[in-house]
């Protein structure tokens, strides 16, 4: 009942088209086509601008970031993705968290993902990369930043705790940290090499790279990948006939059917015609090679449980299965360090499979309303006073709150 009264509060919106919602079933009836055509960024953002953020210098231009934002008033909830993401992958999330409260969502693209262009960008250190962040929050907002609560999903879930450690963003009042936790990202950096090679070098097209994302389980959420893959992939710059490309056109994804066929034509004969139009159309390839990355992997997570419970801010962990708990975290639990949530049948992207579970970790939250916009508005923009931020950190997370409120008393 009580889920059900926040689902009916929520400001609504024209539904997507195409007919898919956030969290939508992947199978369809027998006989239709699943639909994996890209969809816009303009359907989930309201803007989308490129930040020139200058050297220590102050004199030249280190890098330039894609930013997604939407919203003018209230905190402002900073999300950060994870390794060969980009800020696209929290489209559906924004769309979900945005309709629900008074707030402001800016998603970045990091150093080598997505639109964000870098000169040195080979250079992905945890340091660097957090160090970005505080200078895109100086660039957005200059000396006072507002409100600030830092969501990261795995490798950006690791580079917030990086970035909330080192003080980069003054203003920070809460981190989220979804489903990265050392002791199980470093176990698995010894079988990344080959999770990486597993996967197809090239796509023959967007959609293409949109169905082998959904069928290999990489994004449950049909709605989400026809958004996020589109800042995953790019089109290859080596012409069709160079060695680095020819040798992996059949890689390209051309993964079988499900039992029925479609229009009675067999997969052999798809087959055969999807290898003829790849001849005629342009390659997708990944926009970052992430086996190049590998020098960097043990920083982003090393010491990262100790440094995600020393960091000075409400904290909540958000995780797809109990068992990615280390011993650290286990303690600092039980000593009520942080809090957190466990959202079963999630995949890793537990923010694009499950949006809707995501933003229902709160069961406190203010609705949308102009008149709680405006008063949003009015408090947000000539005070940080704790009552205040009290009152409208609820909609972040409980652990925002429950310190706010705890302050207050002492």
């Amino acid at each position: 009942m009580e889920k059900q009264l926040h689902l009916n509060l929520l400001a609504s919106r024209p539904p997507v088209p195409g007919g898919l919602q956030s969290g939508s079933k992947m199978r369809m009836g027998p006989g239709r086509k699943r639909d994996f055509s890209p969809l816009s960024w303009s359907q989930y953002f309201e803007t989308m601008e490129d930040v020139e953020v200058e050297n220590d210098n102050g004199k030249d231009i280190s890098f330039t970031a894609e930013i997604y934002s939407s919203g003018q008033h209230g905190p402002v909830l900073l999300l950060l993705h994870g390794g060969g993401h980009s800020a696209l992958s929290w489209a559906v999330f924004t769309e979900v968290i945005y309709n629900r409260i008074n707030c402001r969502v800016v998603a970045m693209d990091l150093r080598a993902h997505g639109d964000t262009k870098v000169k040195n960008s080979d250079d992905l250190s945890a340091e660097t990369m957090a160090k970005d962040i505080g200078k895109v929050v100086e660039a957005l907002y200059g000396e006072n930043p507002p409100p600030i609560m830092m969501i990261g999903h795995s490798m950006g879930g690791a580079i917030a705790v990086h970035t909330a450690a080192a003080n980069h963003v003054p203003s920070l009042l809460g981190l989220c940290v979804i489903d990265v936790v050392e002791g199980t990202a470093m176990d698995a950096l010894n079988s990344m090499q080959n999770f990486l090679r597993s996967r197809p070098k090239t796509f023959k097209s967007v959609e293409n790279a949109i169905e082998w994302s959904v069928k290999s389980g990489q994004i449950r959420n049909v709605e989400s990948a026809r958004v996020s893959m589109g800042g995953q992939v790019k089109k290859c710059e080596e012409p069709l006939n160079s060695p680095g490309v020819s040798k992996s056109i059949g890689e390209v994804i051309i993964e079988e059917e499900e039992e029925e066929e479609e229009d009675g034509e067999s997969n052999h004969k798809r087959k055969k015609e999807d290898d003829q139009e790849v001849k005629k159309e342009s390659l997708y390839t990944w926009q970052i090679d992430l086996s190049k990355t590998e020098k960097y992997w043990e920083g982003w997570f090393s010491g990262l449980s100790a440094l995600f419970l020393s960091c000075p801010v409400p904290k909540l962990l958000l995780l797809a299965g109990v068992d990615r708990l280390d011993k650290d975290l286990t303690i600092g639990q039980m000593q009520g360090k942080f809090q957190m949530q466990v959202l079963p049948q999630c995949g890793h992207a537990v923010h694009e499979d499950a949006p809707e579970k995501v933003k229902n970790v709160d069961k406190c939250c203010p609705r949308r309303s102009p008149q709680k916009l405006k008063t949003t508005a009015e408090l947000w923009a000539g005070t940080h006073d704790a009552q205040i931020q009290s009152t409208l950190l609820r909609p972040l997370c409980p652990a925002v709150h429950n310190c706010l409120a705890s302050r207050e008393s002492t």
